[in-house]
């Protein structure tokens, strides 16, 4: 319960309490928080859906999203994007994604995901499965970062209490993200699942080349590209059938 309780204070605004123990521990429930936030703000969309029109409801949608968070997520991606996007060597990327000033790669970043979030939703007429799956899938992409790659910071930094979480975090967060796409779309569900965790791998990949490896703010990046990556992939799926 203690872990539970852990990655839900981290991966929200709710005062939980924790401590480093608990919170490494917490990765394998990374998911579960994912479905909870997901089916909190997709009932909130719904009821939101009531009262204004689509493109409305989708900018207040998202903000929820971000807000419940708190922003950490999206102040990652916009690190991560000031820092990847600079063509400077690795030591002196992560000196500017620790730097608390936001340059004009993340400013662009933030406003490209909230556009394509935004934009994605408001094209669906369905939309409480796309927005379950949104959240989870973010949380499960950050569980597989953090199993492929080490952690980046010698120094050590808000990711570094999850170097060396439990493994079997990696296979929950796969059968939860497979299992939830697959009972909100059906077989057409495991492409939906596919899509956020190949730019989980690609997001691995290059930061692995770029900085050695993950540091908190990657993860939060992540979080934020698997969640538009599943906007869209309803969207074209909604589009296409």
């Amino acid at each position: 319960m203690k872990a539970f309780l852990a990655a839900l204070g981290f991966l929200t605004v709710l005062p939980v309490p924790s401590d480093e123990k608990a919170l490494r521990r917490s990765v394998p429930w990374f998911p579960v928080v994912g479905l909870l936030i997901g089916g909190l703000v997709a009932g909130l969309d719904f009821v939101l859906g009531r009262v204004f029109p689509p493109v409305v409801t989708s900018v207040l949608t998202v903000i929820a999203l971000i807000g419940i968070s708190g922003g950490l997520h999206l102040d990652g991606l916009a690190d991560t994007a000031d820092g990847f996007l600079s063509s400077r060597p690795g030591e002196r990327v992560l000196e500017i994604m620790k730097d608390s000033r936001i340059g004009t790669m993340g400013t662009l970043a933030i406003v490209s995901v909230f556009a394509l979030k935004t934009a994605a939703l408001a094209g669906l007429t369905q939309r409480f499965g796309a927005i379950l799956l949104m959240p989870i899938a973010g949380r499960c992409t950050m569980v597989m970062m953090m199993a492929v790659i080490p952690y980046a910071r010698p120094e050590g930094g808000l990711g570094s209490a999850f170097a060396g979480s439990p493994r079997i975090g990696p296979l929950i967060a796969i059968i939860v993200l497979f299992a939830a796409n697959w009972f909100v779309m059906g077989s057409i569900g495991t492409i939906s699942a596919a899509l956020p965790l190949i730019a989980a791998m690609f997001m691995a990949i290059w930061s692995y080349l770029k900085i050695g490896g993950f540091t908190g703010d990657v993860l939060g990046a992540t979080c934020e590209i698997a969640e538009t990556v599943t906007a869209l992939a309803a969207a074209a799926l909604a589009h296409l059938w």
